[in-house]
C-alpha cells in the first residue's frame, strides 16, 4: 500500500528547479538543483539533491554608476552542497542554465576541485545576471 503510493508521487525535483534551502549555514538561499537522486545512494539513503546556489547576491546597480562599480555590484558568491529533499523548498522557477558540467558529484570530496567548480559556477551566473533574465533569481529574499 504505502510502496503504490509513492509510485504515483510526481517527481517535481528535477535538476534546473530553483528551490530555497531552509536549513543550515546557507538557509534561505536560492539555489538550482543540478542533480538530483530520489532514491538516495548508500551513503545518503533518502532523498536528497546536489545544488548549486548564491551564497552573496548581486547588489542594485544603476545606470550612472562607473564601469568599475557596476562590475563589483554585479559580483555573486556560490555554493556547492548536497542537500537532503526535507531541507529545499521548490518554487515555480526554472533557472536554465548548463552547470552539469562544471558542477558534478565527485567534486564534492576534493576541496580544491569543490574551489574550482565553485569558481566556475560564479562565472556562469554572473553571465546570467548580467544579461537581465531570471531577475527573480538573483534577488534577495527579504524575511
Amino acid at each position: 500500500l504505502y510502496s503504490a503510493k509513492l509510485d504515483r508521487m510526481v517527481k517535481f525535483l528535477k535538476a534546473n528547479k530553483v528551490v530555497v534551502v531552509l536549513q543550515g549555514r546557507y538557509a534561505g538561499k536560492k539555489a538550482v538543483i543540478v542533480k538530483n537522486y530520489d532514491e538516495g545512494t548508500s551513503s545518503r539513503p533518502y532523498g536528497h539533491a546536489l545544488v548549486c546556489g548564491l551564497s552573496t547576491y548581486p547588489r542594485k546597480v544603476t545606470k550612472k554608476m562607473p564601469k568599475k562599480k557596476q562590475d563589483k555590484h554585479s559580483r555573486v558568491k556560490t555554493f556547492i552542497k548536497t542537500v537532503n529533499y526535507n531541507h529545499l523548498m521548490p518554487t515555480r522557477y526554472t533557472l536554465d542554465v548548463d552547470l552539469k558540467t562544471t558542477v558534478t558529484p565527485d567534486v564534492l570530496e576534493n576541496a580544491t576541485k569543490k574551489v574550482a567548480a565553485r569558481k566556475e559556477a560564479k562565472k556562469v551566473l554572473e553571465e546570467r545576471f548580467k544579461t537581465g533574465k531570471s531577475r527573480w533569481f538573483f534577488t534577495r529574499l527579504a524575511f
